[in-house]
């Protein structure tokens, strides 16, 4: 598959004001309206731009091309993810060890099944690109706020905190991945909620 690089993927200009800002919105919100009706193979920056209610010149002015689009829409989801996750570790510092656990893994199942079709859209782009450097930056990000978190447990002492964290991470981002692209039921996504935090507990029960 040929994909694009990084640098034409980059949006032309970043919204400064509060109509601009408004305008990205529904850019973004119509481009998973357009993804669940059609599909990524008709979408299209005139179509994506007609639901949007806005112009194609002003669809122009952020997205050269539907690539940059889409890769926006899954760029803004990590951003997200890792805002969700940061706030929590704030939120959970000197927490004992099954409340840091529980937290850590309800914080990551609300960003992610916030809204469950978009996540599963945003699934099915996310191959059109390369990722790699993308989903680094934001595990980094998390690594980094998890690994004091775990320090700061008064009730358990870890003798690699990066290594729990980063292992942590892993076990949040593929739990939920292999479940959402199953096209699992809402009986399977409340058996997630339920067993996701057990399964958080126990590593780090054993990892310390």
């Amino acid at each position: 598959m040929n994909r694009p690089s990084a640098d034409l993927l980059r949006p032309r200009k970043t919204p400064q004001q509060a109509r601009s800002t408004a305008t990205i919105e529904a850019i973004h919100t119509a481009t998973i309206q357009v993804l669940l009706t059609d599909g990524v193979g008709r979408l299209t920056t005139t179509r994506v731009a007609e639901r949007a209610g806005v112009s194609v010149g002003t669809m122009y002015q952020y997205y050269p091309h539907k690539q940059a689009l889409l890769f926006a829409v899954v760029e803004r989801q990590l951003d997200f993810i890792v805002t969700a996750m940061l706030a929590a570790a704030k939120l959970l510092k000197g927490s004992d060890l099954r409340t840091v656990s529980d937290g850590l893994a309800t914080a990551w199942l609300n960003a992610k099944l916030a809204d469950v079709v978009s996540s599963r859209a945003i699934y099915g782009i996310a191959a059109e690109f390369d990722l790699g450097d993308l989903i680094s930056r934001s595990a980094n990000l998390i690594v980094e706020a998890i690994s004091p978190l775990l320090s700061s447990i008064p009730d358990a002492r870890f003798s690699d905190p990066d290594g729990a964290a980063f292992m942590l991470a892993a076990l949040l981002g593929g739990t939920v991945r292999v479940v959402m692209e199953a096209g699992s039921s809402e009986e399977d996504l409340k058996r997630l909620r339920q067993e996701l935090p057990r399964a958080c507990f126990g590593y780090l029960r054993m990892a310390v």
